[in-house]
């Protein structure tokens, strides 16, 4: 049996294979996008004070969002992480008067200023 060159087996074959591979290659990297932000923590920990005897410590928080410090805020926090955070004077991560404090660096707030009440990830 005679095929012509431009519908032979192998072309057929080799180009379905093509096809599904790049299927397979843009399903993935859709996937891979659309989980990799999902639960992302911080990688390290985060240490702050309120108080002048109680000490927290959290473990891989998560990246996104605003997080709450206690209502009484904290003066002083050691970021060990592996992403810089905004600390802010407001419970809710708004306002201007914040302070920026890079990966595995440490901050007190200056004499008679307000505590910081939350912080928030640069991502």
């Amino acid at each position: 049996m005679s095929v012509p060159a431009s519908q032979s087996p192998a072309r057929t074959s080799h180009r379905r294979r093509r096809t599904r591979l790049a299927a397979g290659v843009v399903l993935l990297t859709l996937a891979t996008t659309a989980c990799s932000s999902l639960g992302r923590t911080s990688v390290g920990t985060i240490t702050y004070s309120i108080g002048p005897e109680t000490s927290v410590m959290l473990t891989s928080p998560k990246v996104r969002g605003c997080h709450k410090l206690p209502p009484s805020g904290t003066t002083d926090l050691y970021n060990n992480t592996l992403v810089d955070m905004v600390m802010y004077r407001t419970p809710d991560c708004t306002g201007k008067d914040t302070t920026y404090i890079g990966s595995r660096l440490a901050n007190n707030v200056a004499p008679k200023a307000a505590p910081w009440r939350s912080y928030s990830f640069v991502h």
